[in-house]
């Protein structure tokens, strides 16, 4: 039932530290593809001030996210939903802060749209957008990043390592701003999209 992803351990705290500095004090923080649960679990014991709101379409990851929930007992760790951002209306109606880690390359472009449209549904004015994963900059990205891009090709030609420029456009037009970008280890980085007044 509960499912294992080594990526977790090795981002977490760098993913967590840059949480610290954005998430607001308390509300609910909606997390998007939420996988496995494990990044749940460590970021509700990381941040007991707010409640943890894990999402996946997927019911074997809800099923690993709430086997990994029950076993450690956090109050503030909420039961998964079922949501897919292609999918309206979404199961939850307001978030403070909105987090997607490893979700934008692995699924089509449209996810990416419906995320962004999703986040300008939810969030407060300022509310936060986090995403976290590879990127390209002006078509630039690390060697590692095209050789995984050749792989996530192989496996649906609609997945890839997406550009700062096409995100920052997609985000602008449902009023989001690219507010802040963080290098992140294994030539990841953390973007932080804000809602706009």
């Amino acid at each position: 039932m509960k499912q294992h992803a080594p990526a977790t351990e090795r981002n977490r705290e760098a993913i967590r530290d840059v949480l610290a500095r954005e998430l607001p004090p308390e509300g609910t923080v909606l997390e998007i593809a939420a996988g496995t649960g494990e990044h749940a679990v460590y970021f509700a014991r990381a941040f007991p001030g707010v409640t943890w709101q894990p999402s996946d379409p997927d019911p074997a990851a809800r099923a690993s996210i709430a086997a990994h929930a029950a076993e450690a007992g956090l109050s503030n760790l909420a039961a998964p939903l079922e949501l897919d951002v292609l999918v309206e209306p979404w199961p939850i109606e307001r978030a403070g802060a909105i987090v997607c880690i490893n979700m934008i390359h692995i699924s089509p472009w449209e996810a990416t749209l419906a995320l962004f449209a999703g986040a300008a549904r939810l969030l407060p004015e300022d509310g936060l957008l986090y995403t976290y994963g590879p990127y390209r900059f002006d078509g630039v990205t690390a060697p590692s990043n095209i050789e995984f891009e050749k792989w996530l090709h192989a496996k649906d030609p609609r997945f890839g390592v997406r550009d700062l420029r096409d995100l920052g456009e997609a985000a602008a037009k449902v009023g989001l701003v690219l507010r802040g970008m963080v290098a992140m280890p294994a030539n990841n980085h953390s973007l932080l999209f804000r809602r706009a007044p």
